[in-house]
């Protein structure tokens, strides 16, 4: 259960929008006071409804893998550990109060960028921050969901405003494998959860290669990700603790495929199998509106089944023909931006996204200027007056 499905069976899902954007999650929701819940605009009914069902549900038992629960199990972890570079040197120069307020700063950044992606802050160790994700809560694409942690982290941290009167830096180790998670160690408020495996103490090692504003990876966590991030090799390094020389990676920025399809097919793609109709009338469809007659068409079908893998084959299709392709793809990482797949499209097509963002390109702005231009008009005369109806093609079940 989340936030959203807690609201939602208390019959006030009206307020999901403003704990989504607030970064509201249940384990915090026993923090919450009356004055807090003023702030997110509810009103003073539901802030009486609100109080109870936190009570009510701080009193109830935990279920088993979540916090709370003293059940350990085994499963496949992608750990982050972090650290703040040059925390001795910083405090050695700055009153303890101040230092404080730097350690505060950034490890309120560190566990933001951390809970944005659904991850779960284990340990706080100084300057030191331990962050498991694939616990409690389980996706399918933990290791991305790791990785734009921790360059949400490096980001943050290097903007943040401290008494250290300096541009922070932090350094981000991020390795994936099986572990046994969720043993509780020490006593009262002290309690955490533990980890037993190789994989912590990877991370940490791998924290230790990083250079200062960088995230570091190891080899399970690169295959896990695909070419979703533009990667550089760091060579092979023995590692304390570990028979083998261990291969590392450097994590430069997103990478510039146009889809996840694309992103994990680097191999290239398999072979169609028992989708000559679908193929067929995408085909037909394509070739009626090269010659006028605009169409569109909705390809619906359960995940998996092969809707990325069809479109793949029509874009192939059409590479015999001039044409200008204009892919939107949403991201289950940026629900809270307004109109990302449009603005991330924008981005690659005029060639803004790069190292160095400052200098774009003009010659790549007027290019996809007139791309763009090229593609309304045409499609404006294409279309023919009358409304046409759209037409979904459903994707069988079995193959």
């Amino acid at each position: 259960m989340d936030v959203v499905e807690w609201l939602r069976g208390l019959g006030l899902e009206q307020y999901e929008t403003a704990f989504r954007e607030a970064e509201i999650g249940l384990d915090i929701l026993p923090d919450l006071t009356d004055a807090d819940l003023v702030e997110l605009g509810v009103s003073l009914g539901n802030r009486k409804r609100l109080l109870k069902a936190i009570a009510a549900l701080a009193s109830r038992p935990a279920p088993s893998g979540e916090p709370g629960s003293d059940e350990a199990e085994r499963r496949q972890l992608t750990v982050m550990f972090c650290d703040l570079v040059g925390s001795t040197e910083i405090s050695a120069r700055l009153d303890p109060e101040d230092m404080r307020d730097v350690i505060r700063a950034y490890q309120d950044a560190c566990s933001g960028a951390v809970a944005r992606y659904e991850g779960f802050v284990a340990r706080f160790m100084g300057d030191g921050i331990l962050a498991y994700f694939g616990f409690p809560r389980a996706h399918e694409d933990e290791a991305e969901r790791a990785i734009r942690s921790g360059l949400d982290i490096v980001d943050a941290v290097a903007k943040l405003e401290t008494p250290a009167r300096r541009k922070l830096a932090v350094r981000v180790g991020i390795a994936t494998g099986i572990v046994v998670v969720g043993d509780l160690i020490g006593q009262g408020p002290g309690q955490e959860r533990d980890v037993v495996g190789e994989t912590p103490n990877l991370a940490a090692r791998l924290q230790v290669l990083a250079a200062p504003g960088t995230v570091v990876i190891a080899e399970a966590t690169m295959r896990l990700v695909g070419r979703t991030f533009d990667l550089a090799s760091l060579g092979v390094h023995a590692l304390k603790g570990f028979e083998t020389p261990v291969p590392v990676w450097s994590v430069l920025r997103d990478a510039r495929t146009s889809t996840r399809f694309e992103a994990f097919r680097s191999h290239g793609l398999s072979p169609m199998v028992n989708r000559e109709r679908e193929t067929a009338l995408l085909r037909d469809r394509w070739q009626r509106s090269r010659n006028g007659e605009g169409h569109v068409v909705l390809i619906s079908g359960e995940a998996g089944i092969g809707k990325s893998r069809i479109v793949a084959a029509l874009a192939e299709h059409a590479t015999a023909s001039p044409h200008v392709a204009i892919r939107y793809q949403c991201s289950p990482h940026h629900v809270n931006n307004a109109l990302y797949p449009i603005l991330s499209e924008i981005g690659r097509a005029a060639g803004l996204v790069d190292d160095n963002r400052r200098r774009r390109s003009s010659t790549s702005s007027k290019a996809f200027s007139c791309a763009m231009g090229w593609t309304l008009v045409s499609t404006h005369r294409s279309l023919p007056g009358r409304s046409r109806s759209l037409r979904p093609i459903a994707i069988p079940q079995s193959i």
